[in-house]
């Protein structure tokens, strides 16, 4: 009975006709009938018992067997290529501990990789999460940390003074910036026409003069705005500079790794900017942490022919956004246009802005780094 979950689901159906495909397929008719946290728990075993000979299990054994490890901590609790490692560790009787990685895994991604002896979360909001959709787990072996995303926020090393970030950036001082920040094609695929149409109100002086900032997803190539950039030189680009490390992964977005460079970038549009604009993205957070308003434009619905954003206002963590009114959500081109003049001109009171945050991030960011390591510690 969780949206996010069950259009999660939709999404990843296969009508492939390959093995894969079959048993994909399969597998959704076997879970429908059989999804109980007991039978769940029997699948896991059944998961770790095809690990048992393979050798790449045997690789992880004896490589553990070298180190000699107390406690294994594994950053993201999700990628399936995981799941031999944590087997290989429970074997060995290493204990293993899993961050949450972000605020939408739990409600709208699909089931951690493992079991974990412990797990670390956000906040107090994220840990009832994960008791809520993972009923074996004790409340016991959870800590509530925060998160490491937002920390290099309050690091002296990461800062760019502002002289230094106009000039980065090549912009006009003496106006606003608005940064759009765009989410990955397969979630945000009406960004180009959001970008497009606050460009031509820039064009057509419906939006007072501004610095327009487009930050691309550092989770894909940013050739599907190609037409944009050739189209309206005042746009300013920001091409995350992130170093694709391992290209033939078979999680290929995850292996791209950020620069300084770009955290120092990322840093200062979030510190001087005026006004943030992304379709639902955890980047509504970034912004909000330096106190920043945030419009979130979500045009397309199931009868207009756009790609249907809004149907992620259904989604749980979307819903505490939405409910907490931290943001100004917008349905259409006027109301778009329009938040952006009341945002720069300081007319729209986002006065639950701290709160929201309070609930997503349950640890000051200058805490998180000594909450986890601590956290690691009591549990060797």
């Amino acid at each position: 009975n969780n949206f996010g979950i069950l259009d999660n689901l939709k999404a990843n159906h296969s009508k492939l006709k390959t093995t894969r495909g079959y048993a994909t397929r399969f597998i959704y008719k076997l879970t429908a009938l059989f999804h109980s946290e007991t039978t769940i728990q029997q699948f896991q075993k059944l998961q770790n018992f095809t690990f048992r000979n393979h050798d790449t299990t045997k690789q992880y054994i004896s490589i553990l067997e070298e180190e000699q490890l107390d406690i294994m901590f594994f950053t993201h609790q999700r990628p399936p290529y995981i799941a031999p490692l944590v087997y290989a560790a429970q074997k060995k009787h290493i204990k293993t501990a899993a961050f949450i990685f972000s605020w939408d895994n739990l409600a709208s991604k699909g089931r951690m990789a493992s079991n974990f002896n412990y797990y670390l979360v956000w906040s107090d909001l994220m840990k009832r999460d994960l008791l809520k959709f993972y009923k074996s787990i004790k409340e016991n072996t959870i800590k509530v940390v925060g998160t490491p995303q937002f920390v290099p926020y309050v690091m002296d090393v990461y800062k760019m003074q502002a002289s230094e970030f106009f000039k980065d950036f090549d912009l006009n001082p003496k106006l606003k910036t608005i940064c759009f920040s765009c989410g990955d094609i397969s979630t945000s695929k009406n960004d180009e026409l959001y970008i497009e149409i606050i460009a031509n109100a820039i064009d057509a002086g419906d939006i007072e003069p501004i610095n327009f900032i487009v930050r691309t997803s550092p989770a894909e190539d940013p050739v599907r705005f190609k037409k944009l950039v050739e189209e309206y030189a005042f746009i300013t680009w920001n091409f995350p500079k992130w170093k694709q490390v391992r290209p033939n992964h078979q999680e290929a977005w995850s292996q791209r790794i950020p620069s300084v460079d770009d955290v120092k970038q990322l840093r200062a549009l979030l510190e001087y900017s005026d006004l943030n604009i992304n379709m639902l993205s955890t980047m509504s957070l970034d912004f909000m942490m330096f106190d920043k308003p945030v419009i979130n434009p979500v045009f397309g619905n199931e009868d207009n022919g756009l790609y249907n954003d809004q149907r992620f206002l259904n989604y749980e963590h979307i819903q505490h956004l939405v409910n907490s009114k931290a943001s100004k959500v917008v349905k259409n081109e006027t109301a778009l246009i329009k938040a952006i003049s009341q945002c720069l001109s300081g007319k729209v009171d986002f006065k639950n802005r701290k709160a929201f945050i309070n609930q997503q991030v349950g640890i000051p960011l200058k805490e998180t780094n000594k909450q986890l390591v601590n956290s690691l510690v009591s549990w060797l």
